[in-house]
């Protein structure tokens, strides 16, 4: 008599859990193939202070203000344009927001903070319509005609605004904030946590190439400012 082997079959709760397992992997890996694909985009654009290529812009994205204050990361991100501006590697300072108005205006605030502590106001342009990273990156080129400039942000946050200014048509470098201290645990963990998504989104903005949601004609407030 012929015997029949059977492979033996797992139980079904050992299968859903295999299949749970396979699909969180091919979850993960689809999540993080955009942030991938930005760093190779980007390739060899984060520096330091002291060793980015000079640049006559430098722009500052906004990160939320409290009253008349900056939030703690977007103070940080006026020090480092302070210190590039000191440090000579930088002669205007680009503050790109949402100036929506007195009870919430990032560009206002920043461009306060940055005079209070040196800046000749003549060295500081605003953009009130930088709603999005996007925005503010092509709002630089089209509007203020900036091809070349420095970007400072948090570090989770600028490879994407890197990406973004390429697609923008701007050669540009980035400074970043390394946040993930203490006190600043919390809000750095948040962002990077939201770029998974952000980079998806940021992707397809790379690829659609999306008007800003301000038309404003061309502006020549940083030639004027470099002029200065």
């Amino acid at each position: 008599m012929d015997v029949i082997l059977r492979r033996p079959t797992l139980p079904r709760s050992r299968r859903a859990q295999r299949r749970g397992y396979q699909a969180a992997v091919l979850l993960t890996v689809a999540g993080l193939a955009p942030i991938t694909w930005l760093h190779l985009y980007v390739g060899n654009r984060v520096r330091s202070v002291a060793d980015v290529p000079p640049r006559d812009v430098t722009m500052v994205l906004g990160a939320g203000v409290h009253g008349d204050r900056p939030s703690d990361l977007l103070a940080r991100r006026l020090d480092i344009a302070l210190d590039l501006y000191r440090g000579h590697k930088t002669r205007v300072i680009l503050v790109s927001g949402d100036g929506g108005g007195n009870r919430y205006d990032e560009t206002r605030v920043m461009r306060r903070y940055l005079a209070d502590r040196g800046i000749p106001p003549h060295r500081i342009v605003t953009d009130e319509s930088g709603f999005s990273t996007w925005e503010s990156c092509i709002r630089a080129k089209r509007v203020y005609g900036v091809d070349r400039m420095i970007v400072v942000t948090q570090s989770f946050h600028l490879r994407r605004a890197l990406g973004l200014c390429r697609a923008a048509g701007i050669d540009a470098y980035g400074v970043a904030d390394q946040s993930l201290t203490w006190g600043h645990l919390g809000p750095t963990l948040y962002g990077t946590g939201r770029e998974v998504l952000a980079a998806v989104k940021a992707t397809g903005t790379i690829v659609l190439k999306p008007d800003p949601r301000a038309s404003d004609p061309e502006s020549d407030e940083i030639r004027r400012a470099l002029s200065e």
